[in-house]
């Protein structure tokens, strides 16, 4: 059995204005940095002995500022990037609706069926998400340890856990320096708490629904 414990990256510069990161390396705000603080303190109690990041600026940061919190360096794991958001990448959710309008309209209505321009699709990061599971399932065995990530990868970590189609990807919140937490079993896994942000008091902000 593992317990993995699954951390969105806190609030970047790109998160309040409802822009598109993609594979862009936009910085925390000061917002973000003390939210990751905040994260830190209240994951000391997990015993936590791993701690796993996208190697993304808003990512690792996010994990090094935990890391110190919790007296873990942090691994790099690409297979745990954001998706390649193509041309969207660095534009606007209004940009990208008047640009793009069928692509964007698929991509909430029916997001396992878009392809981004120059981009990924979901299928695709749902492969490199599961086998990054795969591995850390074994190699974990009968730890606790955590990964920092971005919203689509891990909504499809979710989908890849329990076995659920990526057309239910949406289903999962996924906010800004959230902690939810999951037992990874032999031939199961359980969602013992999502989209965690209690810890996070006044600096708690509603992810746009978009992104």
């Amino acid at each position: 059995m593992l317990k993995l414990v699954v951390i969105r990256h806190a609030e970047s510069e790109w998160n309040p204005v409802g822009r598109y990161q993609g594979l862009l390396n936009p910085d925390l705000t000061d917002r973000g940095r003390n939210q990751a603080k905040l994260l830190g303190e209240a994951l000391k109690k997990e015993g936590i002995g791993k701690l796993y990041s996208s190697p993304l600026k808003r990512t690792y940061e996010t994990a090094r500022i935990v890391g110190e919190s919790l007296g873990l360096d942090v691994i790099e794991e690409e297979r745990v990037i954001e998706i390649d958001h193509g041309v969207w990448s660095g534009m606007l959710v209004e940009e990208v609706k008047e640009k793009f309008s069928e692509d964007f309209n698929k991509w909430i209505e029916e997001p396992h069926k878009v392809e981004f321009p120059e981009g990924e699709t979901l299928e695709e990061v749902y492969r490199r998400v599961k086998d990054f599971l795969d591995e850390v399932k074994f190699k974990h065995n009968g730890e606790t340890i955590a990964v920092v990530s971005h919203t689509v990868p891990i909504r499809c970590m979710y989908c890849a856990l329990l076995e659920v189609d990526l057309s239910k990807f949406w289903s999962f919140g996924c906010d800004n320096a959230s902690v939810s937490r999951v037992i990874i079993e032999e031939d199961r896994a359980i969602i013992q708490s999502l989209n965690i942000t209690c810890h996070l008091g006044e600096l708690y902000v509603e992810a746009h629904k978009a992104l």
